[in-house]
């Protein structure tokens, strides 16, 4: 069993940044490969960003076009995501996600509200 705990939601002004986390508890102290989608409301859940596995590099979906980086911070263990020049269209819940074992496991996901 695996929980996934995500931290860094709230409220951002359109054009600013925010940062989020994903780490794990659980059985594995591992978070495994981590990708971040999201779900606004009225809509389904997309792919937004996926951390780089052996020799693939991290991938983007195509409308990040170069604002978000997600990376692995192995002394904390924890995967990160900035999000950089945030539009009001991107406000939505912004979830972790992982495989492990055939089970996908995801996490309750922080509210990332872009408004002025």
């Amino acid at each position: 069993q695996v929980t996934l705990i995500e931290t860094g939601g709230g409220l951002v002004q359109p054009g600013g940044s925010l940062i989020l986390s994903c780490a794990a508890s659980g059985t594995t102290a591992s978070p495994g490969h981590i990708e971040w989608y999201r779900q606004a409301p009225g809509k389904q859940r997309e792919f937004v960003a996926g951390e780089a596995r052996d020799s693939v590099f991290a991938r983007y979906a195509d409308f990040v076009e170069g604002r978000f980086v997600i990376a692995r911070n192995h002394a904390e263990n924890r995967i990160y995501l900035r999000m950089n020049s945030l539009a009001p269209e991107e406000t939505a819940i912004y979830y972790c996600y992982t495989r492990l074992n055939g089970v996908n496991y995801w996490g309750l996901g922080p509210q990332v509200t872009v408004s002025s």
